[in-house]
């Protein structure tokens, strides 16, 4: 799960989600699925989002299902949801998805999606006025989640 927003809401909401979720998976004995979890995930953003206190953040969420295969889900701060094969938050989100959406295809390879990776991250630093160091890349696999080398302009080159 991936959450940007104000710095108290993504803190206190990821972590508010994460703990039931996994207090679920230990009365239940089996965890949500991705879908199930965006769902949970949603619908507590629209009830925040109807109360006095909302949570102004913005989620990707992912993860494996055994049945479908890996599953990204794109949700804002309305309590909007939707599956997507990729997204991007933030300003730089407005940048990486115009890259994205050119180079992906179905049946990527990991190799193919980590260079689509790094050429998102040579037009933000190009375009961008901030200067944001480095980007960490995590892959949601069947068997776990594998952490790949964090692409900065030194591995750019």
């Amino acid at each position: 799960m991936g959450v940007v927003g104000d710095s108290g809401d993504t803190t206190q909401f990821a972590e508010y989600i994460a703990k039931n979720i996994q207090l679920y998976k230990m009365r239940n004995g089996y965890e949500l699925g991705p879908t199930a979890a965006a769902n949970f995930t949603r619908r507590n953003l629209a009830e925040y989002l109807r109360s006095s206190s909302p949570y102004f953040v913005n989620i990707l969420m992912g993860g494996y299902d055994m049945e479908n295969g890996p599953e990204l889900y794109f949700m804002d701060y309305l309590a909007s949801s939707i599956k997507v094969p990729f997204a991007a938050h933030g300003f730089g989100g407005y940048l990486s998805l115009s890259v994205m959406d050119r180079y992906y295809k179905k049946d990527l390879t990991e190799k193919e999606a980590y260079e689509i990776l790094q050429k998102c991250v040579q037009e933000v630093h190009k375009r961008l006025f901030v200067s944001l160091p480095n980007f960490q890349v995590t892959v949601v696999k069947r068997d776990g989640i594998e952490v790949l080398p964090v692409i900065n302009s030194s591995s750019l080159k």
